[in-house]
């Protein structure tokens, strides 16, 4: 394969997979639209944080997120308020609080997950045996090499 087909096969590569995110993001701002009066895509981002680590303090969530501690603290208070996390004293270091999931905060994402899981499941649906195959093999492999492990999901209501 000579230099210019690499680039092309790169090139039709990356415009799959932007194409791809495009519809993915649909799915995800569809998922929230019933609760996009209590949160926004960044906090439920959060909230799914928060469901697959459990408890975490605010310097380890604004890692995970990506973001700036006094962000992930605006966060955290707006969360909290809401009800759907709580802040306690770490019992191992008491300078530190720990955030949670309430009840609440479960019941959104599992919620919300649901949702995504059905709307992800039409569109698969739609394929063939042998696509469905494909696409979870160039899932794993595009997850792989990003950095990110399907195995590490936490497991939410099925379709």
């Amino acid at each position: 394969m000579a230099v210019d087909d690499d680039a092309e096969d790169l090139d039709a590569v990356i415009t799959a997979v932007l194409a791809g995110s495009r519809l993915l993001i649909s799915v995800a701002a569809r998922s929230l639209a019933a609760v996009e009066d209590k949160i926004t895509l960044p906090q439920f981002r959060m909230l799914v944080l928060l469901a697959g680590h459990g408890g975490v303090n605010l310097v380890t969530m604004a890692e995970l997120l990506d973001v700036n501690s006094s962000t992930a603290m605006r966060m955290a208070d707006r969360l909290g308020g809401a009800g759907l996390i709580v802040r306690e004293v770490n019992p191992d270091n008491r300078r530190e609080s720990m955030m949670r999931l309430t009840k609440e905060g479960h019941r959104i994402v599992d919620e919300v997950m649901a949702r995504r899981r059905k709307q992800i499941g039409e569109i698969v649906s739609r394929l063939s045996a042998t696509q469905r195959q494909a696409l979870i093999s160039a899932m794993n492999a595009f997850n792989e090499a990003g950095g990110e492990s399907a195995a590490s999901l936490p497991q939410w209501p099925g379709v």
